[in-house]
Parts: structure tokens; C-alpha cells; sequence
């Protein structure tokens, strides 16, 4: 059973949230770069960056990260050709914000922590997700949060993007036999 958690337009509307929260927190917006997660932390990265933009007519500097061989379960998931990092700009002494669509038992954003240490010393690491569903099994807490949505591991978040999925939504799928 799927269930319609966000429309488009309420996408839309806590991105801009978001984007309002990363400028309050940030100060200095000369010193923040948006670090995307492949798959869907990348779009997510590209339509905060736009966002900030439309609020600060201050353009935030975006690249995604692949952290596939930085994974604790690479034996247990189903691979995937990983896709090489693409950022022009050095991440040394900046505000690195890590941005992705869901986070869940945490070890995603372990592993993301790992290969951004593989490219600089950032000052700062935020984290910025659309969705936290919460049973987290690693230390780890985004900054920003767009919706807490609590879940069963049943159940199953699924974030569509325009860029990669033709449509934006999200939707919760309830299924008596994951």
C-alpha cells in the first residue's frame, strides 16, 4: 500500500523552509558548499542551491558525492556502478553541507563522512534532509530536517525527484513482507 506523504507543491514549500533555515544558521553564505549523495541527495543539493538563490540572489556552490565504496553493507545491498564525485571547488575551511533525501539507520551519512575526508578538511559538516524516519542505529542527527516522518521497518520511504523519477512526491510504502 503507498501512501502520498508530500505533493510537489509541499516539496516545494519545505525546500523553502529549508533553504530559509541553512541562510539563518549560516551567516556567511561565501562559505557554504551543498554536497549531494547520489542518487537523490544530488537533485535535493540542486534545488536547495536554487532556492537560496531566489531568497539571496547569492549563488551556493553544488557537487554530489558517491560514497559506495566507503559502505559497511556493500555485501548485503544490491550495486551499483558508482558514479566518480563532481565538485570544482575545494571543501577545505568551508561549510560543507551534506544533503540526501532520507536518512534512516545512519550509515549512509557514515559513509559519506568517510569520502568527504578523502577530499579536504571541511570547517563545518551540516547535514540537510528532506525525510528522517527516524531508528537511527549511528550517532547521527541532520541540522535540518524537512519532515520527521516516523516509520516500521516494514515500511519504506520513496522520494521521486523531475531530474530522475519524472514527477516530485514522496510517498510511504507499507508492506507486511519486507
Amino acid at each position: 500500500m503507498r501512501t502520498n506523504i508530500l505533493s510537489a507543491e509541499k516539496i516545494r514549500q519545505v525546500l523553502t523552509r529549508l533553504a530559509s533555515q541553512v541562510i539563518e544558521k549560516s551567516g556567511d553564505l561565501s562559505d557554504i558548499v551543498l554536497l549531494g549523495i547520489h542518487t537523490r541527495g544530488v537533485p535535493l543539493a540542486y534545488m536547495l542551491a536554487q532556492q537560496i538563490e531566489v531568497l539571496e540572489n547569492f549563488k551556493v556552490p553544488v557537487g554530489s558525492i558517491d560514497i559506495t565504496f566507503y559502505r559497511d553493507d556493500l555485501d548485503r545491498i544490491k550495486t551499483r556502478t558508482p558514479v566518480k564525485a563532481t565538485f570544482s571547488f575545494d571543501i577545505t575551511g568551508k561549510t560543507v553541507i551534506l544533503v540526501d533525501d532520507v536518512i534512516y539507520k545512519g550509515r549512509t551519512i557514515r559513509a559519506a563522512l568517510n569520502a568527504i575526508n578523502e577530499y579536504g578538511r571541511p570547517e563545518i559538516i551540516r547535514l540537510l534532509v528532506l525525510i528522517d524516519r527516524g531508528h537511527r542505529e549511528l550517532p547521527i542527527h541532520p541540522d535540518f530536517i524537512g519532515k520527521k516522518l516516523p516509520t516500521s521497518s516494514k515500511e519504506q520511504v520513496k522520494v521521486y525527484f523531475q531530474e530522475t523519477d519524472g514527477r516530485d512526491a514522496v510517498e510511504l510504502i507499507k508492506n507486511n513482507y519486507l
